[in-house]
């Protein structure tokens, strides 16, 4: 089938329907965590305002122009002495959505300057109100009326001139009428606490009237202090004192430290507060960031690396950029390189901390050791300089390696927590010093102690290296056993184990299972290509078969219960007390049990007991 042609109609250029309350509702769903954001909103027009009108008259003090909050529960208004609208300005930004209120103009040369990127912050006052009321005047101009713009929510506005009277100085007042379904974020205390929450670190002097000032009050200082590291202090210490005290404030604990940031590239200052409990590992704690004095995020992770999470940060920047919800910081290569610079202060100040405080190093590796582990195995200057004193879970009960070393000049270290804890009291027994190599980290820095103590020899623990150090039972004693040797020997070949008679500290031990975790891998691995022999699966993992070492299960002669084992001449009896032998060597070794093993300790235990009451009947 063909179409008749139709003739070309004209195209013309159409401008997109946009439906206010839509976008209001995407804005509160996703672009905004809460309708709070809408008085964080109105305080950065406000600072930006000031910020242009400060470019225009640079002699001006840095206190002359203010902003004034008011919210008596009826309404809330937002008054500044910036640089103010004309009505030009009204019409080209206010009535357009998503550009910037700002002049044109000046974007391009003083766009850094400015909090706000985005121009659409005003529309985020339609989460809290149906109606938004703005009078203006200009200050470019000496002569220029006010302007007023009420915008509503369902898109419609209205735009008149007023009189210059209607507003005597240059700036901006917003006005809200609060619906009644926000009344929680609309309150005067609710206002009064966003407007610090907020802006507590602003450069400008912000003040709050809930009513009660009257006419011509000042109201509430909102930020009557300049940020901690801004100010000036008598000394060192109070300055220190000062910069804990601010982190107490603010984070809720008493600080282990505090380290003061500075990053003059970025214009970037603040404080990080070593944390004085120790946190999970990986455990990313939300920093909080401003952006020229304006809180952005709370929650701002991508501020350090992932390691640096024994310290909690309060950074003031200047060229950091936030995101469109101005809730996060833009990942971008400014970012990258303030992290990586946060980064190299932390390292600076561990350092410092080891060259001239132990006191207050050893506080902080008790507490964060995993931390400087993590950080220890990236960063070879960290390691050669705390590796020594990091500690370790070792035979010698948790200590420094620098203390290990000075008692043992061969350290064994073992891959795994159940392998330390299999060896443990016979190592230690025998003289033999072995580091639990198990947890996160702990194998590969102990492997490089040789780097920073030459004289140190480590090497991996393996079940040989133990037996090795294990006194052998005269020929006598293995000859008179070694009936009962066979029979442990047959009962335990299901579990691909070995059995070996020796004499080993302590004596309460009577027996020792050497195993790991490599060794049990295999055995499974070749114990299901038998089974799946001849079939797909059964050629893999032949395939993949290596030679693997079986278990070992140490009888420990100086035991009285193994010397009377292996004086047993019942064959079944003596069976069942080597499983009982090697079931309780495999519990004391906490690794998990195969389904196989525990059967077997049930078993062991009750055929021990019917033998126990068989013989007392």
């Amino acid at each position: 089938m063909t179409l008749p042609d139709t003739p070309a109609s004209p195209t013309a250029d159409r401008t997109f329907q946009v439906d206010l309350r839509g976008l209001v509702d995407l804005l509160s769903h996703h672009l905004y965590s809460s309708p709070r954001v809408y008085l964080r909103e109105l305080l950065q027009n406000a600072v930006d305002a000031l910020t242009a009108r400060h470019s225009l008259e640079q002699g001006a003090p840095a206190d002359a122009f203010g902003i004034r909050l008011y919210a008596d529960g009826s309404v809330v208004r937002v008054e500044d002495d910036g640089v103010g609208l004309t009505e030009a300005d009204v019409h080209t930004f206010l009535a357009t959505i998503g550009r910037s209120s700002k002049r044109a103009e000046q974007i391009a040369d003083q766009r850094a300057d400015f909090i706000g990127q985005f121009g659409i912050g005003l529309l985020s006052c339609f989460l809290v109100a149906d109606e938004i009321h703005v009078l203006s005047r200009s200050a470019r101009t000496p002569d220029a009326p006010a302007v007023e713009w009420r915008g509503r929510g369902d898109g419609s506005y209205t735009v008149r001139t007023l009189p210059a009277s209607t507003r005597p100085r240059p700036g901006t007042t917003v006005t809200l009428t609060p619906r009644a379904d926000v009344g929680e974020w609309t309150r005067p205390a609710q206002v009064h606490a966003l407007a610090r929450h907020f802006g507590s670190l602003l450069r400008h002097p912000v003040t709050f009237d809930d009513g009660t000032a009257g006419p011509g009050g000042q109201g509430a200082p909102v930020n009557p202090e300049p940020a901690p590291w801004a100010r000036g202090h008598a000394t060192p210490g109070a300055r220190s004192r000062a910069l804990a005290a601010y982190g107490e404030e603010v984070f809720g604990f008493t600080p282990l430290d505090t380290i003061e940031l500075d990053l003059p590239a970025v214009g970037l200052k603040g404080i990080a507060c070593v944390l004085p409990e120790a946190v999970p590992a990986g455990r990313r704690h939300g920093h909080r960031v401003h952006v020229k004095g304006m809180l952005l995020s709370e929650q701002a992770e991508e501020i350090l690396p992932d390691w640096a999470f024994f310290v909690r940060c309060v950074v003031d920047a200047e060229s950091l950029r936030p995101t469109a919800s101005r809730e996060s910081l833009y990942e971008d290569d400014t970012l990258a390189a303030v992290r990586d610079a946060l980064a190299e202060r932390l390292r600076a100040w561990i350092a410092r901390a080891a060259a001239s405080d132990p006191e207050l190093l050893g506080r902080f590796l008790q507490v964060h050791h995993l931390a400087v582990k993590s950080l220890a195995v990236h960063d070879d200057e960290i390691m050669r300089m705390l590796l020594p004193w990091l500690p370790f879970e070792t035979t010698d009960g948790h200590a420094t390696l620098d203390e290990f070393a000075r008692t043992h000049r061969t350290v064994l270290v073992t891959s795994s927590v159940e392998e330390f804890r299999q060896v443990a009291a016979i190592a230690s027994a025998a003289g033999l010093g072995v580091v639990n190599g198990g947890y996160t980290y702990d194998r590969q820095l102990v492997h490089r102690l040789p780097e920073i103590r030459p004289e140190v020899t480590v090497a991996d623990l393996d079940p040989g290296t133990l037996t090795a150090h294990l006194d052998p039972v005269d020929r006598e004693t293995e000859l008179a056993a070694s009936a009962y040797l066979a029979q442990a020997r047959d009962a335990l070949a299901v579990f691909d184990c070995d059995v070996a008679l020796r004499t080993f500290q302590p004596a309460s031990a009577p027996a020792l299972l050497l195993d790991n975790r490599e060794a049990r891998h295999e055995r499974t691995r070749s114990q299901l290509a038998r089974e799946q022999q001849g079939g797909v699966w059964g050629d893999i993992l032949g395939a993949l078969r290596q030679e693997a070492p079986r278990a070992q299960l140490i009888l420990n002669q100086l035991n009285p219960l193994v010397r009377t084992a292996v004086t047993i001449d019942e064959p079944e009896l003596a069976r069942t007390s080597a499983e009982a032998l090697y079931g309780q060597a495999a519990m004391l070794s906490r690794r998990p049990l195969r389904p196989a093993e525990s059967s077997l300790i049930n078993r062991s235990f009750l055929d021990l007991l019917a033998h126990a009451l068989r013989k007392d009947s």
